[in-house]
């Protein structure tokens, strides 16, 4: 079976306290972006002579890493430790940048465990899927159930695995442009809470994108630009080009490297050398 994990952006985030776990409570809204991963999962046959039950394999990625540490091989392994499955090939072609704050990795989770309920008919319910999905990372739940045929946006609360969807349709962003830029740096997700103090937003972000865009420049904040601006401060340059292109408004995605824009009419990109850019319409 093959399917097309897909990203997010982070319509506002706030970091409203630290939590005794040494997590941190958020409240920010999700939403579905086309830009996607690969991923293919086949049945291995028992007689192949491979002592592992999830055998990955990752294209797409200049840098080695250790596919048993990837997260599709773990919702592989968290769902065989409730169900008998078989042994399978599954081969992941990344699109989606890493430590972008687009949710790449997450998503490429939570569409191994959707694969895997349905290829092999385990009966998951959707409740239930965000429940495994949230085992593996903050931010997997939500791909469990999003889709790019309509896509809607998410309230998340908690560290991020607490969803509310909206009642009514959400068409706010129909017809307008969303430009991606994510310049050759990296921030972790460790390095981006160690700037963060708490608080709580004047203005709750799923009241602040029921309101006109042009409305969010004002309002809508992700709390994670300030200390990372500081330390990288080419992200901030990208959020002012952005602006001074046209954009209505522009911000970092979650806490990695990517910075957005949205317009009313097809932007022109901003030309940085070893960027990943993309641009499409909604």
């Amino acid at each position: 079976m093959l399917l097309f994990p897909f990203a997010k952006i982070n319509l506002g985030l706030n970091v409203v306290e630290r939590r005794q776990d040494g997590y941190h409570n958020i409240e920010t809204v999700f939403y579905p972006i086309p830009i996607t991963d690969a991923l293919e999962v086949h049945t291995m046959s028992e007689a192949f002579p491979l002592n592992v039950s999830c055998s990955l394999k990752v294209t797409g990625v200049k840098e080695l890493c250790d596919e048993r540490k990837n997260l599709v091989v773990k919702a592989y392994d968290l769902l065989a430790k409730d169900f008998t499955l078989p042994r399978v090939y599954a081969h992941l072609h990344k699109d989606i940048p890493s430590q972008a704050g687009m949710g790449g990795g997450s998503s490429d989770a939570a569409f191994m465990l959707r694969i895997l309920n349905e290829q092999f008919s385990l009966g998951l319910s959707p409740k239930k899927l965000q429940e495994y999905a949230a085992c593996l990372g903050a931010d997997c739940a939500f791909f469990t159930t999003a889709s790019l045929n309509n896509p809607q946006p998410v309230y998340a609360t908690g560290i991020g695995d607490i969803l509310q969807p909206f009642n009514e349709p959400w068409h706010i962003l129909d017809g307008k442009w969303i430009a991606l830029v994510k310049p050759n740096v990296a921030v972790s997700t460790a390095e981006a809470y160690a700037g963060i103090t708490p608080r709580n937003p004047s203005k709750c972000c799923k009241d602040i994108i029921m309101q006109p865009v042009p409305t969010w420049r004002d309002e809508l904040t992700n709390d994670f630009e300030q200390s990372i601006f500081q330390k990288l401060p080419l992200l901030s340059q990208v959020k002012e080009t952005l602006y001074d292109n046209g954009a209505i408004y522009a911000a970092m995605s979650g806490s990695g490297s990517t910075v957005f824009g949205i317009f009313d009419e097809e932007p022109q990109l901003p030309e940085i050398s070893d960027t990943f850019t993309a641009k499409f319409k909604l």
